[in-house]
């Protein structure tokens, strides 16, 4: 059995090509319309799913074949296409670039892919990159392509003018910065800090309405599979999860696998809150603790608090921006330094170039997990790592994971649904 569902898949020759705002803004256009969308988001990210979180106002999960493996996005995918009217999913960097691709994605489940170009001062050039994209991997279903950023209607004749005949043309979106989503050094700024968000996606909607994008695309036929329910090992566990514009990368699916094992999550601000809640472990995900240095170095009661539950034998599990809260002291880009929890013995800074990048797994005592890194900064500490993580596109050596007590920190981000019982095992009292 299968269930059908009219499905896109929105890429692009690279990185910054604008597929957050047309995804988004794709999103709530048909929204508007009274459809159910369900958007997902090719690859690892947190920053992108937030935006479409607020567009279609349904959570956002990740599709990667490594990371979550083919068996999960087929279901995900299933379980969409029985109650959605729409599924979107927004591809990551460039069509073919990672392995697995979003090309790779799009091929397995038979999504047709729109091809989004910033046609910023190019004019020809435009249906040769477009013809590349189309032509590259045979067989690929290609739906057609619009030209984003363009510089008006003459711009948008010469662009299609330059595609061949048997190519679609969907139109194009004009250079806009009402639309534009700010971004910083990890990606997009937090929907949450965006104030005028609501009205960026309006408007990027009502372009959109102009746009062959209007029109939904052909059912994709998705074939049946169900998620596999993970055992109980958490229950009557209850998680203190941080949760705050300092500490917000979290997968929907991580929280999902949690609740799925038994676990009670409660949500507590390492900013804002002047005591953790009763709780038997901890979860620091990763954010942008760098950006809240004064705050959370002025938290007395919560670093308190925090250092109580290590003393006391409990766990906790902090990533990235987690690892950084943990460590004696961090400093932002401009080298202000402000001392943090000192539950890990080290110091990091803000570096002006990406730190780390990149998929990896990593062999833990308690099993194997997948995950990514991305960061920004470069920590010096004496402590030896426990394990290092393992690269997944040439099986070097990757990032460090420590443990102190029951506290385990790393800059990797880790995705749960891989290895239920291994992350059960980090959480554990």
């Amino acid at each position: 059995m299968s269930a059908a569902c009219p499905a896109l898949l929105l890429s692009a020759p690279a990185s910054g090509q604008g597929k957050t705002t047309v995804t988004a803004g794709l999103a709530r256009y048909h929204r508007n319309q009274g459809r159910n969308v369900r958007v997902f988001k090719t690859g690892p990210d947190f920053l992108d799913p937030m935006i479409l979180e607020r567009a279609s106002g349904q959570p956002v999960y990740q599709l990667d074949l490594w990371m979550v493996g083919e068996h999960a996005c087929k279901a995900l995918l299933y379980q969409a296409a029985q109650e959605a009217d729409l599924i979107l999913i927004e591809g990551v960097m460039g069509l073919f670039d990672g392995a697995p691709s979003s090309a790779d994605l799009a091929a397995l489940f038979g999504v047709p892919v729109l091809a989004l170009i910033n046609a910023h001062a190019m004019a020809q050039t435009f249906g040769a990159l477009a013809y590349g994209l189309a032509r590259y991997r045979p067989g690929l279903p290609f739906a057609g392509v619009l030209a984003n950023r363009v510089a008006g209607p003459g711009h948008a004749e010469l662009l299609a003018e330059s595609l061949p005949s048997d190519l679609r043309y969907y139109g194009w979106l004009p250079r806009d910065g009402e639309i534009a989503l700010p971004d910083r050094h990890l990606g997009l700024v937090q929907a949450a800090e965006i104030a005028d968000l609501e009205t960026r996606l309006e408007s990027a909607a009502t372009l959109i309405a102009a746009t062959g994008l209007a029109e939904l695309p052909p059912p994709v036929a998705f074939p049946e599979a169900h998620a596999e329910w993970p055992p109980p090992l958490l229950k009557g566990v209850r998680i203190g999860v941080a949760c705050d514009t300092a500490f917000a990368f979290l997968y929907p699916a991580n929280l999902d696998l949690l609740r799925a094992s038994g676990a009670e999550l409660t949500f507590f601000s390492p900013l804002r809150d002047s005591e953790l809640p009763t709780v038997d472990s901890v979860y620091l995900p990763g954010g942008y603790p760098e950006l809240h240095l004064s705050e959370l170095a002025a938290n007395q009661p919560m670093r308190a608090a925090l250092h109580q539950h290590h003393q006391a034998g409990k766990p906790i599990y902090a990533e990235c921006g987690g690892l950084l809260y943990t460590l004696e002291s961090l400093a932002d880009k401009e080298g202000n330094r402000a001392p943090m929890l000192g539950l890990l013995p080290g110091h990091a800074a803000l570096q002006a170039k990406l730190a780390g990048l990149g998929m990896q797994a990593v062999e833990l005592p308690e099993g194997e997990l997948r995950g990514h890194t991305f960061h920004h900064s470069k920590l010096e500490t004496p402590l030896q790592p426990l394990v290092c993580g393992r690269r997944q596109r040439d099986g070097k050596p990757g990032e460090a994971v420590y443990r102190v007590g029951r506290l385990t920190a790393s800059y990797l981000h880790l995705y749960f649904a891989g290895n239920p019982a291994a992350t059960a095992r980090l959480f554990l009292p």
